[in-house]
């Protein structure tokens, strides 16, 4: 079983290699790492043919955004399982991909996920967030719950029956996405109760006011698209995070 993992990348030199050893140093055997550059001008594209594996999947062309980026290494992708590995991201061990595999031996599985941790860029040692995101069940969609994106590991059949990333989302197709998976595609997801990925704090879509506005009015127009509840389900969204910060330490005893 071959796992393919996409890693959009722009002009970041400071994480791609921490982000690229982390995928190398995997315990499982057949990972293929495909890199998307979006025409970096700083580094970043030196330090890629630097740190990759000679058997990377490397591409570095202008996109229209992070989504349409993402779409094109998917479609570039020859694995039977894909995932994401984002350039600001690394796994949190060597053997997520083993346990990734694992879970997947049913061919009933059609995806798995995680937990999360968020890290300070400049400590990434430092835990601030612990996402533990527990098991799927449907109702949980109106309480605005979806799994930690960047430990979700999809079978390709998945994307090619119900599409990649809507790019008429700028923040949120990833949410746009797995509801689209969990409520048309009623794909079966299986947990798994560890620490997959660990990302730094400092995403897109946290980075300014006016980027958490039109999030919020992004995450409101795929809520009511799919049917999964209202503002109420937009407020539980935002809401279900607090815990994360203030419970992180019993969360990880």
């Amino acid at each position: 079983m071959k796992i393919s993992v996409v890693t959009a990348v722009y002009n970041r030199s400071g994480t791609i290699r921490q982000a690229i050893e982390s995928v190398r140093s995997q315990s499982y055997a057949d990972v293929e790492h495909v890199i998307q550059d979006g025409g970096s001008c700083d580094d970043t594209m030196a330090i890629v043919r630097q740190a990759a594996d000679v058997n990377a999947a490397v591409v570095s062309e202008k996109d229209d955004g992070l989504y349409d980026a993402i779409n094109r290494g998917i479609s570039r992708a020859t694995g039977d399982i894909i995932g994401l590995m984002h350039s600001d991201d690394f796994f949190a061990g060597p053997d997520v991909l083993a346990t990734v595999a694992r879970a997947f031996d049913s061919p009933s599985v059609q995806g798995v996920y995680g937990d999360l941790q968020y890290v300070t860029a400049d400590d990434p040692p430092r835990v601030v967030r612990h996402w533990r995101s527990g098991e799927f069940e449907h109702s949980k969609l109106r309480q605005g719950w979806m799994p930690p994106h960047p430990t979700l590991y999809l079978r390709r059949e998945v994307f090619n029956d119900y599409g990649l990333y809507d790019t008429s989302f700028n923040i949120a197709a990833d949410y746009d996405a797995m509801l689209r998976f969990l409520t048309i595609g009623k794909i079966k997801l299986v947990y798994i109760p560890e620490v997959m990925v660990k990302m730094r704090l400092g995403g897109e879509s946290n980075r300014s006011v006016e980027r958490i506005l039109q999030k919020t009015r992004e995450d409101y127009r795929i809520i009511r698209k799919y049917k999964v509840g209202g503002f109420g389900a937009l407020a539980l969204k935002n809401i279900s995070k607090i815990g994360q910060f203030f419970f992180k330490d019993a969360l990880l005893k």
